[in-house]
């Protein structure tokens, strides 16, 4: 569902908190630091549905969702996001996960989901701006 950007536009990233998950400094500190990197970042705020989150990055034609999460849940959410996007055509908007994620069988069922990657909360800013960045070229780049 997402249009074909150039390559030269701004990447845009939706930060999303969903379920009930009340902790959103890391988010907001992620918000800023992708700003300063010339992303254009729209934030959902706090407790939202997969619904909400869908409809949020389908109607503003994001590039990828990035969804945060300390209070666990992680696999349910990223489920219903994943088969949310698929179900609407927009596969293509690309999601990664973040936050507190202490088990590696977890982080593999996540990825297993299409989830791009995972980033704990010990991640430098700078690392998801790098990889954020190749991710989008090298999907714009197949979209062509």
């Amino acid at each position: 569902m997402s249009s074909s950007k150039p390559a030269a536009a701004p990447i845009r990233i939706l930060l999303a908190k969903p379920g009930l998950d009340g902790h959103d400094r890391g988010a907001k500190v992620l918000a800023l630091g992708l700003r300063d990197a010339g992303f254009e970042v729209l934030y959902t705020g706090l407790h939202r549905t997969c619904e909400e989150i869908v409809t949020i990055a389908t109607q503003e034609d994001v590039d990828v969702i990035g969804v945060s999460m300390l209070s666990g849940g992680h696999v349910a959410a990223l489920t219903g996001i994943m088969n949310l996007l698929r179900a609407q055509d927009a596969a293509d908007i690309l999601v990664v996960a973040g936050g507190f994620l202490p088990d590696q069988d977890e982080i593999a069922a996540i990825k297993a989901l299409g989830v791009l990657d995972v980033f704990d909360t010990d991640t430098r800013i700078e690392t998801v701006v790098s990889f954020l960045r190749d991710a989008v070229k090298t999907a714009r780049e197949q979209a062509k």
